[in-house]
């Protein structure tokens, strides 16, 4: 196999075949680094992101997936994503030149955000994206100023949402019969209803049977202005498993018969983020320090103390770069240890990683089991896809993001040939080895 990375003109994929599997391309990657820096690295599996493709078509037909490109901005990832025919959510200027660049044609783009920036609404005017999310009377004023040709779809608050957060989310169904009013007078036009029901619902089809309902009035009171409504968002909330995504289509699906069945003519949207591209990158991360501390538990009963010995470990990525999702509350997974570190039946201890950094919130993973590491141990974290990477521009933390290394089984791609799409005229950026 050879060497490979992500290029600013194109990205170069490894077609692997002959039994080459992902774990080689990271063996191979580490080995090149066995003498030099040892520098985090990510793998992306390009392959994984058509089979999911493909799982999605299959379990939930009807509803027109639209990638948030907050969740993982590699234009490799958006290009071939494009070509497999996804729409994008963006939110920032960033994200709607990326889409732009990379073929994603301007309809099938929708702005999101509670408070666009005056600067993002102008770009996208003079771009042609004219899908806007709205949730309140202020940007719908600012929308009607910068955008007059735009096409709102108004972000309806859910129970499930409240529930899980404490700031609110989208406008309340009594505030929409307002909105379409003001919309009205502005002369903006209406085009549909978003919501968002959470991945961590715990009753998804409560959730959804309020939020459809909810919409359903709001298309009703639209149709009563003269608003043509024919677009339904049903947000995120897929976390990436197959079991998770037949859940919530078994729940939509009768629900969608009832409020918006095909006839109807409503073109029905949702935004799998992490289901795409979370399974689809790994990490590999290198131990740059270790220590080890004893930690004194006291007043476990009266008269007694107790003593843990626990091994810290620092790696050279951290919570300020690819964890960041750990400050928002989102727990990172134990990673497995490289082959070349101890066996996997050595004996575990306490454990803890953190980044690079002195700073106490720098705590990837706390108090978890692992053999006992050396300075220049590899460890590898998979599901990585869905950490915001960004490696067209040299990452947006304090420190450039590691370097991409694609791959894909040469059988997905030939394939996704045999399903129309061809590779010279589809990915164009791409060249393969």
């Amino acid at each position: 196999m050879k060497g490979l990375a992500d290029r600013p003109a194109g990205y170069t994929v490894e077609l692997l075949s002959g039994g080459a599997t992902l774990d080689d391309v990271i063996d191979e990657r580490i080995c090149e680094q066995a003498l030099a820096e040892k520098s985090a690295f990510m793998v992306g599996d390009l392959g994984a992101l058509m089979r999911q493709h493909a799982r999605w078509q299959s379990a939930a037909p009807r509803l027109q997936p639209y990638f948030p490109l907050r969740c993982n901005r590699s234009p490799a990832v958006v290009e071939l994503l494009a070509s497999l025919g996804l729409g994008f959510v963006c939110a920032s200027k960033v994200e709607v030149s990326l889409a732009l660049e990379r073929g994603v044609p301007p309809d099938n783009i929708i702005l999101s955000g509670v408070c666009k920036q005056l600067a993002l609404v102008k770009a996208a005017a003079k771009h042609g994206v004219c899908h806007l999310v709205c949730e309140n009377e202020a940007e719908l004023a600012k929308i009607a100023r910068l955008q007059p040709r735009a096409k709102l779809l108004l972000q309806l608050r859910t129970e499930a949402h409240m529930a899980e957060t404490s700031v609110a989310f989208g406008a309340s169904l009594k505030s929409c019969r307002h909105l379409l009013e003001a919309a009205k007078e502005l002369g903006v036009l209406v085009v549909g209803v978003a919501f968002h029901v959470p991945t961590s619902c715990q009753d998804p089809q409560r959730a959804y049977s309020h939020a459809l309902a909810d919409a359903r009035c709001v298309f009703d009171m639209g149709a009563d202005l003269g608003f043509d409504m024919n677009i339904l968002d049903v947000g995120g909330g897929f976390n990436g498993s197959e079991f998770q995504l037949k859940q919530v289509e078994s729940a939509l699906s009768p629900l969608l018969d009832t409020y918006f069945p095909p006839l109807s003519g409503v073109h029905v949207l949702a935004q799998p983020g992490s289901f795409y591209v979370a399974s689809a990158f790994s990490l590999a991360v290198n131990v740059i320090a270790k220590e080890a501390v004893t930690r004194r538990w006291d007043g476990l009963a009266p008269g007694e103390n107790g003593e843990d010995a626990e091994f810290l470990y620092y790696m050279n990525e951290g919570v300020y770069g690819l964890f960041g999702v750990k400050l928002l509350g989102n727990a990172i997974a134990v990673p497995a240890v490289h082959k070349r570190a101890p066996c996997a039946d050595a004996a575990v201890c306490p454990s803890s990683l953190r980044g690079p950094t002195l700073d106490q919130l720098d705590l990837v993973v706390e108090r978890c089991l692992l053999p006992e590491l050396s300075v220049g141990d590899w460890l590898l974290f998979a599901n990585m896809g869905a950490c915001g990477l960004d490696d067209h521009a040299g990452g947006t933390c304090a420190s450039p993001q590691p370097p991409v290394y694609y791959a894909a089984a040469a059988s997905d791609w030939y394939e996704m040939q045999e399903g129309g799409m061809t590779l010279d005229g589809a990915v164009k950026t791409f060249s393969f080895v």
